[in-house]
């Protein structure tokens, strides 16, 4: 079909370009009429003057290339995601099949390699087609679109965040791309400059490299795997004038479409292969092929092998919300732009390696633990579930996995409850949620505060249920006014003096609440934030009483990082995903690093790892340890049984498990999703699943003996308060550095109001600061007389009042041997008293004197 031809005005409007563009012409046939001169910039008149006015310098920036995520499965690095604005992988020109490199000279340039960057005789048929065709059309030389598409690739990484951005990507691109002479004298001029710096063959490279070829499809390499599943060096002529046909027109050329009417499967791809066989024409023309080889070309269908470049996160299966928190994090650092979009943009066009620090085989040991305990989804709660490991010495984050489908599809995430954007293992800025809260777990660091205070392990506390008025707590950030506060524990443990080892083992609410009461609230707090501990959605921690049995909302992670820190000697290391990052030059550059901090003593690290393996060994974890290393851990179950937690860490491994609601109220206690029984039973199955895999790779060594100061205290003999005043007994106990706790009355042979007993009893040893219970005695008891060896009748006398029996003998004059309750037993009047009584030997009679 002809072009139209002009109308009057355009006409002369065609007419002025042609004068315009004849100009140009003018110039560039005296300029560059041959290579030499143009190369050389000569200049033959005062015309060429105005001309080598303009610009002659274009820096060729990084290509836009894809950024890939590895992560470790041995030794090997495996690819989990790659990110693009620009699907390109540049090539070398000894990496390009000769094919594709005639395939664009022939279609795009033909003289190419003979002219100085501007092909004149293109230029003028150029010209007069604009006149003809009432438009700037034709006549650029491979060098000008390899100009013009690096002026547009400037374009391209331009923020656009605002409508001034907005404005000024616009005028760039119509810099770059427009159709005005102004346009083209200055592409023309670079190009000349352009060839001055680069040889040909570095020009062709950066060409086919640069080149778009429909979609977000960019470079011969490219183009090669996505159209025909090869690499550029395998192109055939047919394949490689395919390609290249595609640069002319991308949009109606491209043969990804097999249901196009014009340029689909039914027609051959008629478009493709018309463009095509020009092309293949030209090659034969100019001798880059023989006749057979044309002849077989041509007669080829045009046989497209789509080969998708898939591209983000949702690629990389289990290890998606691993890949998602890995582009956060580099998207997040101020070392790779000075703001979100400036990040974002380097991430999807700097062609950045990202060696991660996930290990797959751990990786896919968390994933199908999570797949076979924690459902995706579940008719009787919308259950979460997730596991997340570090080393502790390092950081480096081993696997993080969840039970949901990863999307930030928003019509994917509306399919099925199945799937979710947030990552449950990671804090809000990286994609996670607001947390959950962690119940007991939290217990660690009032511990951690107990024995930085000067407290012992063995030192005991009353752990019986009581009303607090929060009033009465020590917070050094603040009031703890408020209603009264009443903690329970968990099944009905407690009650009466205990240790805090036991406490621990047992994770006893009464009794650790019963500590906190002795220490500052605020320093809890910032001993937690010592080891890393920080609510998931950036808020300050809070230290309400209630705070110690693990309100506060964090995530896996973090309690991951945590638990490492005690697991190695105290030393808190943040947690890295990242190990090294490359360039798209091949260039390393700084990755994020983990900052190591000591949270606590070593020796307090030592003892809080020593009561916390008594929980693994024989307390709320048991079952969880079954690798013969030594191992830690703490349990968490919060109100409602809503949220579970097991956090279990070895020298080498720490890791954290969470599961629990998403959203409502069902109790973990009394949902029965899989295995035929509970989450919070099943817990330490899954824990003992993850840890044993974990130790296998990793190992693990013994924790470090304890520090018998921190384990015992300083030793105080209860003494015998029997029959002193409350009052009395308190000061005593004070003065010996122990605690008072009223145990109320009971039975007792003291006088009443007076002390009865204690527990521990007299004698016993105890650490300073331990409670000591205070019993009094109402006065409803005596202590049983002492009647061995007195006669039976004597002993009836004196154990009037008590139900008296009597064994063996039985005559008022034979002799008491035993009684049982034993004298001195405290018994209430009327009880029942067993004698043993023993015949008396008579007295002999005195031989009479003889």
């Amino acid at each position: 079909m002809s072009a139209k031809k002009p109308q009057a005005r355009g006409l002369l409007g065609a007419l002025v370009a042609f004068v315009g563009m004849s100009a140009v012409a003018g110039l560039l046939v005296t300029a560059a009429v041959t290579p030499a001169i143009a190369v050389t910039g000569m200049a033959a008149n005062d015309s060429i003057g105005v001309f080598e006015g303009l610009p002659e310098y274009l820096a060729v920036d990084q290509l836009a290339q894809p950024t890939t995520i590895y992560a470790k499965k041995g030794t090997q690095d495996v690819a989990l995601a790659t990110f693009y604005a620009q699907n390109r992988l540049p090539v070398t020109f000894d990496k390009m099949s000769q094919a594709a490199k005639d395939a664009a000279i022939a279609g795009e340039d033909p003289r190419f390699y003979s002219h100085g960057g501007v092909d004149i005789q293109g230029t003028i048929r150029g010209v007069l087609s604009t006149v003809v065709g009432h438009d700037v059309q034709g006549g650029s030389s491979i060098t000008q679109q390899y100009v013009k598409n690096v002026l547009l690739q400037k374009c391209e990484a331009m923020s656009v965040k605002t409508a001034e951005d907005k404005v000024a990507y616009q005028n760039c691109v119509d810099e770059s791309t427009g159709v005005s002479p102004d346009r083209k004298v200055k592409e023309m001029k670079l190009a000349i400059g352009l060839e001055k710096k680069y040889s040909k063959d570095q020009i062709l490279e950066g060409y086919l490299n640069i080149a778009g070829f429909g979609g977000s499809v960019y470079g011969i390499e490219a183009a090669a795997r996505y159209y025909f599943g090869v690499k550029a060096i395998q192109l055939t002529p047919a394949q490689a004038a395919s390609l290249v046909a595609m640069v002319n027109e991308p949009t109606s050329l491209k043969i990804d479409d097999p249901t196009s009417k014009t340029n689909g499967k039914a027609n051959g791809y008629k478009a493709n292969k018309d463009r095509r066989d020009y092309i293949l024409g030209k090659m034969y023309q100019y001798k880059k092929l023989t006749k057979a080889q044309y002849d077989l070309a041509v007669k080829s269908p045009v046989t497209p092998k789509i080969s998708p470049s898939v591209r983000g996160c949702q690629t990389a299966g289990p290890s998606a919300y691993f890949c998602d928190y890995v582009q956060r994090i580099f998207k997040s650092d101020p070392s790779f732009g000075a703001d979100q979009d400036i990040r974002t943009s380097k991430f999807n066009r700097g062609g950045y390696k990202i060696y991660t620090t996930l290990d797959l085989d751990l990786q896919q040991v968390a994933q199908d633990t999570l797949n076979s305990y924690v459902p995706k989804t579940y008719a009787e709660a919308n259950l979460g579930g997730a596991l997340v490991g570090v080393q502790p010495n390092t950081g480096r984050v081993l696997y993080m996995a969840q039970n949901k489908d990863y999307s930030q599809d928003p019509d994917v995430l509306a399919s099925g409850a199945n799937y979710t954007s947030v990552n449950y293992n990671t804090d809000k800025s990286y994609g996670g949620s607001s947390g959950f809260q962690v119940g007991s777990t939290y217990k660690a660091f009032t511990l951690a505060e107990w024995l930085k205070q000067g407290h012992s392990l063995y030192e005991t506390v009353n752990s019986g249920v009581k009303t607090y008025d929060p009033s009465t707590f020590t917070n050094s950030c603040g009031s703890t006014a408020g209603a009264p506060y009443r903690p329970a524990n968990d099944e009905g443990e407690g009650g009466g003096p205990m240790s805090a080892y036991t406490a621990t083992v047992n994770s006893v609410n009464t009794a650790y609440v019963a500590m906190a009461h002795e220490l500052d609230l605020c320093k809890i707090r910032d001993t937690a934030a010592a080891f890393d501990v920080h609510r998931a959605d950036g808020g300050a921690l809070e230290t309400n009483p209630a705070s110690v049995l693990g309100t506060n909302e964090i995530s896996p992670l973090a309690m991951a990082t945590a638990f490492a820190g005690i697991a190695n000697g105290g030393k808190v290391c943040t947690p890295v995903a990242i190990d090294r990052i490359l360039d798209g030059t091949g260039k390393q550059v700084a990755a994020p690093t983990s900052k190591c901090t000591q949270a606590v003593d070593p020796q307090i690290a030592a003892t809080m790892a020593y009561a916390l393996k008594g929980v693994i060994d024989r307390g709320t974890a048991a079952g969880t340890n079954s690798t013969g290393r030594d191992m830690l851990g703490k349990t968490g179950t919060t109100d409602g049984n809503e949220q579970i937690w097991l956090i279990a860490a070895t020298t080498k491994v720490a890791g954290a498990y969470w599961v629990g609601n998403i959203d409502g109220h069902a109790s973990m206690r009394n949902i029965y999703p899989t295995h035929g029984s509970t989450p919070a039973r099943l817990r330490p199955e899954v824990m003992n699943t993850m840890m044993s895999a974990a130790v296998t790779r990793y190992g693990g060594d013994p924790f470090p003996s304890p520090d018998d100061r921190l384990l015992r205290g300083i030793q105080v003999t209860v003494p015998d308060l029997a029959g002193k005043s409350p009052a009395d007994a308190k000061s005593i106990l004070t003065g010996l550095g122990l605690e008072f706790a009223d145990g109320g009355q009971q039975d007792g042979v003291q006088p009443v109001g007076t002390v009865s007993s204690t527990n521990p009893a007299p004698g016993s040893s105890i650490g300073k600061g331990s409670t000591v219970t205070v019993y009094t005695s109402n006065g409803s008891m005596v202590a049983l007389p002492n009647v061995v060896g007195q006669k039976v009748s004597d002993a009836q006398k004196t154990l009037a009042g008590f139900s008296v029996s009597i064994s063996g003998g039985g005559k008022g004059d034979d002799t008491v041997q035993s009684m049982s309750p034993a004298a001195g037993t405290p018994v209430k009047t009327g009880s029942k008293v067993t004698l043993t009584a023993k015949a008396s030997a008579p007295i002999p009679k005195p031989e009479p004197s003889k």
